[in-house]
């Protein structure tokens, strides 16, 4: 038996949940049924071992398919509203962080999901996923606290969380 982690939660705005629940029902209600009959008419047309069509619809099927598996995910564990910034640095904050207590060498982004850079067609931070190994390093942190984390290069890195807020488009 093979043991998952749970969903991060994915903090998100009314407006950005609605728009993935309008996506969400397209596509399992709307798109997944045209895709449907695409590959029936294919089918119908004989040889499937050289029928483009067929083999094209059965693609992007399955690429439907992952979208809505991916955006079900989201939308059960997300958040709606702001997360609470007297608990520290969480998911769904703009966060800025100093680099070896070097306070002119300073990182700004979103600690959050890529979803969120979909949804907001404005948003020009880098997002950072809860899961990186800065993101897991600062959660929880509060504004002057420094930690360290291993970057994939292996080396440490030490940052000092300078500011947090939650995101706002």
């Amino acid at each position: 038996m093979t043991v998952t982690e749970p969903a991060p939660v994915v903090w998100l705005r009314q407006q950005d949940y609605d728009k993935l629940r309008e996506e969400y029902e397209y596509l399992s209600d709307v798109r997944m049924a045209e895709l449907a009959k695409k590959i029936g008419l294919a089918r119908d047309e004989g040889d499937l071992s050289e029928n483009a069509g067929y083999h094209a619809a059965r693609e992007e099927q399955a690429q439907v398919a992952a979208r809505i598996r991916e955006l079900k995910v989201t939308l059960d564990t997300a958040q709606i509203g702001e997360p609470d910034a007297s608990a520290g640095v969480s998911p769904g904050m703009t966060v800025t962080v100093a680099f070896f207590g070097d306070l002119d060498d300073t990182d700004t982004f979103l600690l959050g999901s890529r979803e969120m850079l979909a949804l907001d067609k404005s948003l020009d931070l880098p997002v950072y996923s809860p899961q990186s190994p800065l993101g897991a390093a600062i959660l929880g942190l509060s504004a002057g606290d420094v930690t360290s984390y291993e970057a994939p290069n292996g080396k440490t890195i030490e940052v000092t969380v300078v500011r947090f807020e939650p995101y706002s488009a």
